[in-house]
């Protein structure tokens, strides 16, 4: 009885209830894009920290764990290698490039970042081939920037760099395409370690000894993470570690963005909340005299309960399903320059807690109904 009372009210309003339907699907829009949002600019700062082959990274001592304060030389990489319970150790260098596209006057830039060869830090290759050696005149691009540039394997690739006070030119060959490395919010570039000290940008400091940014370690036994993060400190000097969840989160900016689209996640998700109980507050105030008639008659107070519950439900989902498809619809258009990424887990959790703000946002219809008194309703109680 009170499925069929809820459907039939639906079908004979079925604009006004369309309506709400379309408002929800908004606000479902704008939810799974923030989402979205969310995960794709996370991404930007830290996918390819996150997907590191390792099981910490090593610092520069009060660097505060930021990979763009700290420089490491190559005598340190060698006293952490020879720890006991360290099974190998890669070096990382960061730094920043333009790409110099023949059909684009503008060019894109790009994450510069220098990596030794088969060590950690170094990034699998989907298609092509890894570098030659740490001295090869050759690239792997992520592909992001084989998306933006069009770029294969095979192909020259020019890369600008500022050192000193002059604008320098490299051209060097494109080995290999990786699957998605952004990193401070740009696609990315890898160099052999000696190859981007050559090319990479710099402030005009006289050459000297090869300094890196940071170290990726990996472990015999990845159990042993949370000890060999207090024993590498102890045993190198002027070095300190973390985790790489760790490290990744204390990319300048990242906790800040992800607070702020977390915060505009809730709200939306509140002025759901708020918009579904006025409205369905609205439809009960328009129908307390059919609500009396139906308490008069002997319906019970549960199955009015039950159709409104249920009414709301049914116009809730249809809300999220529409909204839902015109997000993937829209997503399926945009240009790949737009830091939009779903992924499974937050897309579900972002879909379910649209579903349950129907259910809440009608609860106060749903006691209001409650309380309805037939005799009063029909005009005839005291």
């Amino acid at each position: 009885m009170a499925v069929y009372l809820s459907l039939k009210e639906i079908w004979r309003l079925r604009g006004r209830f369309l309506l709400i339907s379309l408002v929800i699907a908004l606000i479902t829009l704008l939810v799974l894009f923030v989402a979205g949002l969310a995960e794709g600019l996370g991404a930007g700062n830290i996918e390819y920290l996150s997907k590191l082959n390792a099981d910490l990274i090593v610092f520069q001592e009060n660097s505060q764990q930021q990979v763009s304060a700290s420089r490491l030389d190559r005598a340190r990489l060698n006293d952490v290698a020879r720890l006991a319970g360290v099974a190998a150790v890669g070096p990382i260098g960061v730094s920043n490039a333009q790409i110099i596209l023949p059909d684009s006057a503008r060019p894109l830039d790009v994450s510069l970042l220098g990596v030794e060869p088969g060590l950690p830090g170094d990034v699998p290759v989907t298609r092509g081939r890894s570098f030659e050696s740490r001295r090869a005149n050759e690239v792997v691009i992520d592909l992001n920037t084989a998306a933006r540039t069009k770029l294969t394997v095979g192909d020259s690739i020019t890369l600008k760099t500022v050192q000193g006070t002059d604008e320098k030119f490299f051209t060097l060959t494109v080995a290999g395409v990786t699957d998605g490395r952004q990193y401070f919010l740009r696609p990315s570039v890898f160099a052999p370690d000696i190859t981007w000290d050559r090319i990479r940008t710099k402030g005009g400091e006289p050459g000297g000894e090869l300094a890196y940014n940071v170290f990726a370690v990996k472990l015999i036994d990845p159990a042993r993470t949370q000890e060999m993060l207090k024993i590498i400190p102890q045993q190198v000097a002027r070095v300190e570690t973390a985790d790489i969840a760790t490290a990744y989160r204390k990319t300048p900016g990242y906790a800040e963005q992800q607070a702020t689209l977390d915060t505009q996640r809730i709200f939306t998700l509140i002025i759901g909340v708020l918009v579904i109980g006025g409205f369905f507050q609205i439809q009960t105030l328009q129908k307390v005299p059919q609500i009396g008639m139906l308490k008069a008659i002997g319906a019970p107070s549960r199955t009015v309960a039950l159709a409104s519950i249920f009414q709301v439900t049914v116009v809730t989902v249809i809300g999220v399903f529409i909204g839902a498809a015109l997000t993937l619809l829209l997503a399926a258009n945009f240009p790949v320059t737009v830091p939009i990424v779903f992924k499974a887990n937050s897309t579900a959790i972002a879909i379910a807690s649209l579903l349950l703000i129907g259910p809440i946002g009608g609860l106060v219809s749903v006691r209001y109904s409650l309380r309805i008194e037939p005799l009063r309703a029909l005009g005839l109680g005291g």
